[in-house]
């Protein structure tokens, strides 16, 4: 079965990799996340071979996808990945070591800190890789975009995205959704598990970032409905 989606991507015979992983054509996913790719076609060829420079680069395009569906605590989303020469890396909000932070990932660092002031937390890079690893799954609604064009691959992805979004749902029963902005808040009807928990608040862009998320306390209120401390050290 295919979605409504304008491209293909040939899905090679899946071998199994270490981890549980899946290995789908150029990628390795994991293997919680099989019977939903299949579901789904992409030409990776056709999304990178355009004039336009495209990102995250294509080898971390699939990068989130490591984390198994059914282990996902809290999930995290973003619109588009960030669409500068160099940022993105395929987890939403997140940049790799030695790439300089972008201000919406400065002001959920500034909130986190005012929020747990008795922790000192110290974020001297963008790097989120071990939020990730805490079972954090952070998702752009969009896993690619054109340099400078926000939206621009949002048609690409979108219906797979909505179905990511409700398979974390249902996979995981006390999984916290952090919407973030007018679009993650649009995704609210995929979240269909109403054991989950939905948080919503501005986006922490420069834009918005004192006009709601700032003191908005959603990170308190992540680990109130969770029941444990959570370290957002990265």
């Amino acid at each position: 079965m295919t979605k409504n989606n304008k491209i293909t991507f040939e899905i090679k015979e899946e071998e199994e990799c270490e981890d549980g992983e899946i290995e789908f054509g150029e990628y390795k996913i994991e293997g919680t996340w099989e019977n939903l790719f299949n579901q789904y076609e992409f030409d990776i060829d056709d999304i990178y071979s355009g004039p336009e420079k495209v990102y995250p680069k294509r080898e971390d395009l699939f990068n989130i996808f490591k984390v198994r569906s059914d282990e996902i605590a809290i999930c995290i989303l973003g619109m588009d990945p960030y669409y500068t020469d160099g940022d993105a890396n395929g987890f939403a909000f997140s940049v790799n070591d030695g790439v300089k932070m972008p201000q919406s990932l400065k002001n959920i660092f500034n909130e986190i800190q005012a929020e747990f002031p008795e922790r000192n937390y110290v974020f001297n890079h963008g790097n989120l890789q071990k939020w990730v690893d805490r079972s954090i799954f952070l998702l752009n609604c969009s896993l690619s975009v054109e340099e400078g064009k926000p939206g621009s691959h949002i048609n690409i992805w979108e219906d797979f995205t909505n179905d990511v979004i409700t398979k974390i749902s249902e996979d995981n029963s006390y999984c916290v959704f952090l919407l973030l902005g007018n679009f993650a808040k649009s995704k609210r009807k995929y979240i269909k598990n109403p054991k989950n928990c939905i948080i919503e608040t501005s986006h922490p862009s420069p834009q918005s970032f004192h006009k709601g998320f700032q003191g908005s306390g959603v990170f308190k209120k992540i680990e109130y409905f969770l029941g444990d401390p959570f370290n957002w050290q990265n």
